[in-house]
């Protein structure tokens, strides 16, 4: 490749990412309004009343809105980093860094061999598709430890375990990455004794610097159905018969509380739980641990949880889009559609959140109706994710081609479904010619003797 061709081929990302960021800020700080709430209150009222907190050295540990692994509290407190900016400002700064930097990996990435740079326009598109919502939460930071994770997974593995441990301890998912890593060789070993260490040497330096590391774990488990979860279109259909629960503010979300709340929460619970017995019966029936395998297992992996959760955050689809650009980063990755439908679900949810939010809550046709569409588009690409992944690591293609390879090198006829059908050809002699499409066909004969031409 030329040097006129690589600068080419990272110029037009480039100036598409300025482009579509430049609106983003626009929107983050408010020069340009979406219908619906205000998203950036999150980061100007309740990110800032958390630094507050933090800087006194300790957790927020009577805010039930804080539901956060430890290391939570570096992304909260990253905007002092800029002292020269205001809060809010200083933190868009940093999200806007993280982004690039993800960019970057991927456009690295894509140069490698066996690579291509889609994965970059995923990820240029998926953050603009879902707007002023993927600057406004700390999830893209955490999004680009796990990019940068599994970009460094081939070559540096004790570098991608301590990245997976530390974003698991940002927030919790990141710890899927290692659903589809090895467990045998010298590199599978470094990856994970290094996310091991490196998560227990964290975990006891937040708790031992700062009373409150972990209150995090008793604030999720109190959740209930969030109004945007799978299981909540359950009650806005409800409640166009009668159903008589509400929607309030709970730990920090909008969910549903009433009749049959806690049943539903059960179920997804239930379904993550299978989710977790699917991922380990795959792992135990999988033949064969390819080079895409990692990023396919963790982007199908977090789709599960996603689209079974009790809550499905807007914040939740830049999760999906970094993994899924990792995948269509990797040619031999099978995940090509299921990116696609994310992709679909991002922009759904736009239109879901902000713009149309106030017609979810109020469980309004047109809101839950997209919120059918979006979830229905989460559960589709699971599916596919799930199914691609499976097949991929059966091995029944390179066992196929090994056996040919093996039975040609003998000089015997393959035995693979090729080779049968090479076989059973040449067996046959030279195919009939076609017959003529003039004259006049012979007479059957019936003494067994083959009829003249």
């Amino acid at each position: 490749m030329t040097s006129i061709s690589k600068v080419r081929g990272v110029g037009l990302p480039v100036a598409a990412w300025a482009v579509t960021r430049a609106v983003v800020l626009l929107c983050v700080l408010r020069v340009l309004v979406l219908p619906g709430p205000d998203v950036t209150s999150d980061v100007s009222v309740i990110y800032q009343g958390w630094f507050d907190v933090l800087k006194t050295g300790t957790f927020p540990l009577h805010d039930v809105t804080w539901q956060y692994p430890p290391a939570a509290a570096l992304a909260i407190l990253s905007p002092g980093l800029l002292p020269f900016l205001d809060y809010a400002p200083a933190f868009y700064t940093l999200v806007l860094v993280a982004d690039a930097v993800t960019l970057a990996l991927l456009l690295r990435a894509g140069r490698r061999a066996g690579h291509r740079p889609a994965g970059a326009w995923v990820w240029i598109a998926g953050v603009a598709l879902l707007g002023p919502t993927a600057y406004a939460r700390y999830d893209l930071m955490v999004t680009a430890v796990a990019v940068a994770a599994l970009c460094a997974a081939v070559r540096r593995p004790r570098v991608a375990g301590a990245l997976i441990a530390f974003g698991a301890l940002l927030k919790v998912w990141p710890a899927l990455l290692l659903t589809g890593a090895g467990l045998r060789g010298r590199r599978a070993r470094a990856l994970w004794w290094t996310a091991a260490g490196t998560a227990a040497g964290l975990t006891l330096f937040f708790v031992a610097a700062a009373p409150g590391g972990l209150a995090f774990l008793t604030f999720q488990r109190d959740r209930g159905t969030e109004v945007e979860s799978l299981g909540a279109l359950v009650f806005h259909v409800a409640r166009h018969f009668g159903w008589d629960g509400q929607v309030l503010l709970n730990y920090g979300s909008l969910e549903f509380l009433g009749p049959g709340v806690p049943f539903v929460s059960t179920v997804a619970l239930t379904l993550s739980l299978a989710a977790v017995g699917w991922l380990f019966l795959w792992r135990v029936r999988a033949r064969e641990l390819r080079p895409a395998t990692l990023c396919e297992a963790a982007f199908a992996a977090t789709l599960l949880f996603t689209t079974t959760s009790r809550v499905i955050s807007p914040q939740y689809m830049l999760w999906l889009v970094g993994l899924g650009a990792v995948c269509v980063t990797v040619r031999a990755a099978r995940q090509t559609l299921p990116v696609v439908l994310v992709l679909l679900a991002t922009g759904v949810t736009l239109l879901e959140f902000p713009i149309g939010f106030a017609d979810v809550v109020a469980s309004h046709p047109w809101g839950v109706a997209l919120l059918a569409v979006r979830n229905g588009l989460l559960v589709t690409a699971s599916l596919l994710a799930c199914r691609r992944l499976w097949v991929s690591t059966r091995g029944e293609e390179r066992d196929e081609a090994r056996g040919e390879a093996r039975d040609e090198a003998r000089g015997g006829a393959p035995t693979g479904t090729a080779g049968v059908v090479r076989a059973r050809r040449a067996a046959d002699g030279p195919a009939p010619a076609p017959p003529e499409l003039t004259g006049t066909a012979p007479l059957p004969r019936t003494d067994g003797a083959q009829p003249t031409p």
